[in-house]
């Protein structure tokens, strides 16, 4: 079969073959079908020592391929991973071990693909996958603190376009007064950046309005959420989990960590499941506060955001803390505070 971007196909090929015996200069039919006289040269002599079978188009697969993987080799990884269920690293150290045959773990993994086995899930009857997935598990309150950030638009004075729709006239006006102040060098619109941090124990929780994403202000949020723990009664500080973000992965915000005594673990990248606690935080506080009313401000926003997460806290029921609020996991503190800041 040709490929995509063959000139010519084999009954074309045929058809400049047959130009060439009824004596028209070779060079000629090269220049109107848009080949190289080289490559018709090709095609000619193959079609007089295999005629037109000499036209079609051959494997680009070497004659020879001297590193190519024995046999035997194949049916041992192929074995040892459906008996064993043995990774690729565990199976190329025991052909070292046992034969004597080096073999990359790379190479391994590739015959996995090409033999259909490299998933678990291929390798059981029902096509099943028999490994468990595993849960993070705070042993203490403070034991592992969940960090994140969530970045939302910031509300112009007055409403933006949630409140008063897009093509309104305050809508126009708040967009008027974003582009003249940018003009001035002012920073209006744009994000504001909440950073949130969850215990996972007792999952109470500590959310503050920031300025930005940089390391000196992750840290800054770190030493406010310790405080916070602390005047909750978590006074232990264990691990500190993020993502990989560029003010959570600086150095500062690493040193910082230790020195509050704690031991700071970066989620593996794009896996934010990880993270979820804090997550899950995030979206109950985006569905329950941030976008459950209209706002007139930002400031107004952000008066709404702290009497929700005292309510988080204190009065509203999480399934972790069997239905209580989660202060109620918190040893030795009082848990019926009233509701009297609604």
């Amino acid at each position: 079969m040709s490929h995509d971007n063959a000139p010519l196909t084999p009954q074309g090929r045929l058809r400049l073959i047959g130009r060439i015996q009824n004596g028209r200069p070779l060079a000629h039919v090269a220049a109107e079908a848009g080949v190289s006289r080289a490559c018709l040269s090709k095609w000619h002599q193959r079609y007089q020592h295999q005629g037109e079978d000499g036209l079609h188009d051959r494997s680009s697969r070497p004659q020879a391929s001297p590193d190519t993987t024995p046999d035997w080799v194949v049916e041992l990884i192929e074995t040892w991973r459906r008996e064993h269920k043995w990774a690729a690293s565990r199976i190329a150290v025991e052909l070292e071990h046992e034969h004597g045959f080096g073999i990359h773990p790379r190479t391994v993994g590739r015959w996995f693909k090409h033999l259909g086995i490299n998933k678990r899930r291929h390798l059981d009857p029902g096509g099943e996958s028999n490994r468990q997935p595993g849960t993070i598990t705070a042993t203490a309150p403070g034991a592992m603190v969940h960090l994140d950030v969530k970045k939302a638009g910031r509300i112009p004075e007055g409403g933006g376009w949630f409140a008063h729709g897009r093509d309104s006239e305050a809508a126009r006006a708040a967009s008027r007064s974003k582009s003249a102040a940018k003009k001035q060098g002012h920073k209006i619109g744009g994000y504001t950046y909440l950073y949130s941090a969850v215990d996972g124990y007792t999952r109470l929780a500590y959310t503050e309005v920031m300025q930005d994403e940089k390391a000196a202000t992750a840290v800054e949020f770190l030493n406010k959420a310790r405080a916070f723990f602390a005047a909750e009664g978590i006074t232990r500080l264990g691990r500190v989990v993020t993502d990989n973000g560029v003010n959570f992965a600086a150095g500062d915000f690493t040193q910082a960590v230790n020195n509050l005594g704690g031991i700071h673990q970066r989620i593996r990248p794009y896996t934010p499941r990880h993270n979820g606690k804090v997550e899950r935080y995030q979206r109950i506080l985006a569905e329950e506060c941030l976008y459950a009313r209209t706002y007139d401000s930002e400031s107004a926003r952000g008066e709404a955001m702290k009497v929700w997460v005292q309510h988080y806290n204190h009065h509203r029921p999480h399934s972790a803390a069997d239905g209580q609020a989660p202060a109620s996991l918190v040893p030795g503190r009082v848990t019926n505070v009233l509701p009297s800041y609604i």
